[in-house]
């Protein structure tokens, strides 16, 4: 039989994958592991990125083997001011933020003030803390992690963190089969995750009304900042390859709220196309061939850019979003491979609400290119016996149960 990473592959490449690649992959709020746990989840300690769920359901796993790609060294964290109900702190990218002391996850914070105001603020974050600096963002424990296969990052070089493997004796578990896998047959990716990207690690710089005014207001700033990414998307991702290879790299931009874009699409190709097209062209050099690029909300009208500059997969397609993956293949052809799509709602009510929604993408399933998973993160009204009823009808339609 192919390995893991044989068959992730063949899909991603619109062959036939027997049995086909599927994870159960989902962002999974603290709030609704701690729902999951009380609820009767028994497995591997969950993460953020879903680690663990591959495991617990027997199924494929994408490893990731991304360094951060941020401020490194990071801001350190300093509370400026705090009461009962919230704090006033500057967080590990430079920005200072007002959030909730509870319920952190399931709100948002109020973004006071970016580290980035003029050009002068921008090439001195540059020159402190997003050189390659390469001792630091490669400490020997991701050298370590990546070689054995443990590797899972969460938005922060401070977070890498081992993946504890199950054992094989607990008395409420059993021997996950991803577990017995060589890691050299298992997929990997490479995700730069938060400052890979031309509006994305633009955003958490300036806040995204100052970078929008910037592109008209100091589109010289924008340029230079966009150059510098570029630069070190290369650079880091470089020395990643100089530990270990990766079939798989995704940009970070979360450019889009439910019915559009951010930014004219107009105007960022006209000032990122070209930065994209100087990484893409030089990863396809190195042999990468799937590049791929989160970003939520309604991305229809910057699909064409991507496509323009090399990008060939995208993530999540929300359905709330008006997301739809049927009819972005039925647009797109095979130019574009798929990963997500399947609603996240389906799963409060379950049942036959759910199925039908899995149904749903079952046609782009059977004419490939496409990874079909939850299109975000597991909010807690989701409960776990509904989240294992999605995946075990998952399997079921894929052939895997």
């Amino acid at each position: 039989m192919a390995t893991s990473r044989e068959r992730y592959l063949q899909q991603l490449d619109f062959q036939s994958a027997d049995p086909k690649w599927v994870r159960a992959y989902a962002f999974v709020w603290p709030e609704t592991g701690a729902r999951w746990e009380k609820e009767g989840y028994v497995g591997p300690e969950l993460g953020w990125h879903g680690e663990g769920l591959p495991q617990r359901f027997r199924l494929d796993e994408l490893l990731r083997v991304d360094p951060w790609y941020g401020p490194v060294p990071e801001f350190k964290e300093e509370i400026i001011e705090e009461d009962d109900r919230t704090k006033l702190y500057i967080n590990h990218e430079g920005i200072l933020m007002r959030e909730f002391k509870q319920h952190t996850d399931t709100s948002m914070p109020q973004f006071v003030k970016f580290p980035v105001e003029s050009p002068e603020d921008f090439e001195k974050l540059a020159k402190e803390r997003l050189t390659l600096n390469a001792e630091e963002r490669f400490p020997q424990i991701w050298k370590d992690e990546v070689a054995a296969g443990k590797l899972y990052g969460v938005a922060g070089a401070a977070n890498i963190t081992a993946a504890a493997a199950p054992s094989p004796n607990a008395e409420t578990d059993v021997a996950p089969e991803t577990s017995t896998v060589p890691v050299d047959e298992q997929p990997r990716m490479c995700w730069a995750d938060r400052w890979g990207g031309f509006f994305g690690s633009l955003r958490n710089m300036l806040g995204v009304q100052n970078l929008c005014l910037a592109f008209y207001d100091q589109p010289s700033l924008v340029e230079r900042m966009m150059e510098e990414r570029a630069d070190r998307i290369i650079e880091i991702t470089n020395e990643v390859l100089k530990y270990t290879s990766f079939e798989v790299f995704w940009y970070w931009e979360d450019m889009a709220y439910r019915h559009d874009s951010l930014i004219d699409p107009k105007m960022f190709r006209k000032f990122s196309l070209k930065h994209y097209r100087r990484v893409n062209d030089w990863l396809q050099s190195r042999g990468i061939k799937h590049i791929g690029l989160d970003s939520d909300g309604n991305v229809t009208k910057l699909i064409p850019v991507w496509l323009d500059a090399g990008v060939n997969q995208l993530f999540p397609f929300e359905v709330q979003s008006d997301m739809d993956v049927v009819k972005v293949r039925k647009e797109y052809g095979h130019d574009l491979t798929l990963v997500g799509g399947i609603d996240k709602r389906a799963l409060v009510p379950g049942g036959e609400v759910m199925r039908k929604e899995v149904d749903r993408v079952m046609p782009v399933v059977e004419d490939g290119g496409y990874i079909p998973e939850l299109d975000h993160s597991v909010p807690p009204d989701v409960s776990w016996p509904n989240f294992c009823e999605y995946v075990e009808y998952l399997k079921f339609r894929l052939g895997r149960g």
